[in-house]
């Protein structure tokens, strides 16, 4: 079993196998040339695979391959059946922009892939296009469908940005309600890559919005997600993501990796370990002190709730 120094279980892993992206969303890295950390410097699949296999041993029992765009990574597939065919019954997940998902989503399922979130900004061409400064609407809608063909559980991830698809909150919503899909609306968080224009909407502005339509309750926090859960009077439930408050901290079980094997403890925070030296030594012994002692400075919260500070952490290098 894995415990941070504040005595929280650990056994939610997130391996971002990029840090490349075929969109330039507002939010993230607008202004970052096409470019890419020569192969040399990532941690080969099974590089990666020997970290994860230790953590799933010590306890990690949940999976969620990210980026950058993960599907930019050739062979994914079968990265995702080295994880799936190590322990039955893992909760194996990924994060995806979807635009790459029409040609590659039954492999993923066929692989051991049980869940999948897409982000999903806008139902309009002209606001998608805004947002990821490029035509992507038409495919990633096929994106959700071939997920939804080939049986993955979906859900949808919406950062909303005023001035841009605030309009849209309440035509996301009930396009995820008609289909069975939970949209997630994450509130903006600050980084130093993203636009120095965008600007997101709080919580209680979205829910505020949704209330021009809807009534809804708020649920109870159960288990250890960051989502605070909401429900409509049909049971229709949605949730949003508020890095701004820190309640979610306290139940924080979570972990990251970065291709090029930075253990990440919190996803504001600078602090962070390298076991690339270890994993390309083979001394897996090594990486597993070096985990332990990431786990122990493990913050006991975000910082976003001080003075409105805005990160350095680059989210495309490790996913959300």
């Amino acid at each position: 079993m894995l415990i941070d120094g504040h005595g929280r279980k650990v056994d939610y892993l997130r391996v971002s196998v990029t840090e490349r992206c075929n969109f330039r969303c507002q939010y993230c890295m607008p202004e970052k040339p096409f470019s890419w950390v020569p192969r040399e410097e990532l941690l080969t699949y099974e590089e990666l695979f020997e970290f994860i296999k230790v953590a799933i041993d010590k306890g990690i029992n949940k999976v969620r391959v990210t980026g950058g765009e993960p599907l930019l990574r050739e062979g994914l597939e079968n990265f995702i059946r080295m994880i799936s065919e190590y322990k039955e019954g893992l909760d194996l997940a990924l994060t995806t922009n979807g635009y790459l998902l029409p040609k590659v989503a039954q492999k993923l399922a066929d692989a051991g892939l049980k869940r999948i979130n897409i982000s999903l900004d806008s139902l309009k061409e002209e606001v998608a296009a805004k947002i990821a400064q490029k035509n992507v609407l038409k495919t990633v809608l096929k994106g959700i469908e071939a997920a939804r063909v080939a049986g993955l559980k979906i859900k949808i991830n919406c950062v909303p940005l005023k001035g841009i698809n605030e309009s849209e909150i309440i035509d996301l919503l009930e396009f995820c309600k008609e289909r069975g899909y939970e949209i997630r609306f994450i509130e903006y968080m600050e980084n130093d890559y993203a636009s120095k224009y965008a600007k997101g909407l709080d919580s209680v502005e979205i829910q505020n919005i949704i209330k021009e339509k809807y009534t809804f309750k708020k649920l109870e926090r159960c288990g250890t997600s960051p989502s605070q859960e909401y429900e409509l009077e049909d049971g229709y439930k949605f949730g949003i993501i508020e890095p701004h408050k820190d309640d979610f901290c306290s139940t924080c079980n979570r972990i990251r990796l970065t291709a090029s094997g930075v253990l990440i403890p919190c996803l504001y925070y600078e602090d962070a370990q390298s076991i690339k030296e270890a994993i390309k030594a083979k001394d897996i012994k090594k990486a597993v002190e070096i985990l332990k002692d990431v786990l122990k400075n493990k913050p006991e919260k975000n910082r976003w709730t001080e003075n409105s500070e805005i990160s350095a952490r680059a989210f495309y290098e490790t996913g959300g």
